[in-house]
């Protein structure tokens, strides 16, 4: 996909779309509409800044859904006609038309195939930088060499020095495997990112599955440099058995040959993928993955950086200390878990307002303008406090709550709550496949 933001490149689909309509290619003209109103919506959601300019978007939008509305009708009447002359007799034109369609090499059914999968690629980028993955060195200078790297330094790989074509991110769940991928997503700025689950993959038709894999990785070439990420991979790529449905041997095998099968060029195409149980996956996937990282439960020192992430800029009264000491309570959890702890002791000032029966009155920053310092701001207290008013949440004025800091004391009853996901057995499991195939990360 050409750089540039998203609403520049609605408005270049939007002025190739009236120059197919002024030519009477209407078909086509309906198509770049529709395409073009996908970017200006994503626009609006991420790039548009202020009422005005996302109303400005919004009219135009609808602009075009109209025109494009009239192109439908035109075009369903248009074929409607077709069908009449058809039924007169002109079934030779008919099959002059087809043959000429032929001639051109338009394959309609790989253009419907490849348009299920443009939903695959990711538009907006998901706006998470390296720094903000805590820990995972060994991951991120893997990920660095196969994707950025080459895009930056062509020179650098030539010859027999190749960019890696498969990279295997396993590891227990919750660990930050999806997260790396967001941000290959985010940092490959010149690359195509795809993002496949085993629905986009899935077809209840027989054969299509296999054509829908051969395509994802035609318009991969075509958009190439690209990643393809795909999560949970054991879902599409287990080991295959005898008794096993023969549509899903067949999915499995038009991988392995699009992956690294002869007369595939898959020169800037880099295949990620991510999964909690690797030693389900079919040996042969298994070998395409040339690099298999292990991504293991956080270090003390990644927690650290976790707890000051998810905190984010919230009030709170923690201090360093208190921070290394929670990040030395939760070893055996995961990215994830520490995630769900610091969320519910975000939560838990707001369980204070909803729960007190007093109030007293203090001096702070505005809700509405942090800049501006207010002298009759309410915060919740107990009855004994100095200046103890006996109010309820429903009384204090939405621009008047002094919002209580997060404490020590609220992490620790969110810890004593929130218990880790990851168990000993599954730990145990990884650590053999790391041991046999893997590396660490």
């Amino acid at each position: 996909m050409a750089a540039g933001t998203t609403l520049q490149k609605a408005i270049d689909l939007v002025t190739r779309a009236t120059e197919e309509d002024r030519n009477k290619n209407y078909a086509e003209a309906l198509r770049l509409y529709e395409h073009a109103v996908e970017y200006f919506l994503h626009a609006i959601k991420y790039e548009a800044q202020g009422d005005k300019a996302k109303d400005s978007i919004r009219s135009k939008c609808l602009q075009y859904l109209d025109r494009a509305e009239k192109l439908k009708e035109h075009l369903k009447k248009g074929k409607k006609k077709l069908v009449k002359e058809s039924d007169a007799g002109s079934k030779e034109d008919k099959d002059k038309k087809s043959d000429s369609d032929d001639e051109d090499g338009d394959d309609p059914e790989k253009k419907k195939l490849q348009s299920k999968l443009e939903g695959a690629i990711i538009i907006e980028k998901p706006q998470i930088k390296w720094s903000d993955v805590a820990g995972l060195e060994s991951a991120k200078e893997a990920l660095k060499e196969a994707v950025i790297l080459p895009i930056k330094f062509p020179h650098l790989f030539t010859g027999k020095r190749i960019p890696w074509k498969g990279i295997l991110l396993f590891g227990p769940p919750g660990t930050g495997k999806s997260y790396l991928a967001k941000a290959v997503a985010t940092e490959a700025n010149n690359s195509t990112f795809f993002s496949i689950s085993s629905s986009d993959l899935m077809s209840k038709w027989l054969g299509e599955s296999e054509k829908l894999v051969k395509n994802l990785f035609e318009l991969a070439r075509q958009h190439k440099p690209s990643i393809i990420f795909i999560d949970e991979i054991d879902s599409l790529c287990s080991a295959r058995t005898d008794n096993e449905n023969d549509s899903v041997r067949r999915i499995k095998t038009e991988f392995l040959v699009q992956m690294q099968g002869v007369g595939n060029d898959n020169d800037g195409i880099l295949v990620l993928g991510a999964t909690n149980i690797p030693w389900v996956l079919d040996s042969a996937i298994r070998r395409r993955f040339e690099k298999r990282i292990y991504i293991p439960l956080p270090e003390q020192h990644a927690r650290l950086v976790m707890f000051k992430l998810h905190l984010g800029n919230t009030t709170h009264v923690l201090t360093e200390s208190d921070l290394k000491e929670l990040s030395n309570r939760t070893d055996g959890y995961s990215g994830a878990d520490i995630q769900i702890v610091v969320r519910d002791a975000l939560m838990e000032p707001v369980r204070k307002v909803q729960s007190a029966t007093h109030f007293k009155r203090v001096s702070g920053p505005s809700p509405v303008d942090k800049d501006t310092i207010c002298n009759d701001l309410l915060t919740p207290c107990s009855p004994g406090d100095p200046g103890a008013m006996e109010m309820t949440w429903m009384e204090v004025p939405s621009d008047k709550l002094y919002e209580p800091p997060v404490t020590m004391a609220d992490m620790q009853k969110s810890l004593s709550r929130t218990k880790p996901t990851v168990n000993e057995d599954d730990l145990k499991k990884l650590q053999k496949f790391t041991e046999d195939f893997g590396q660490e990360g």
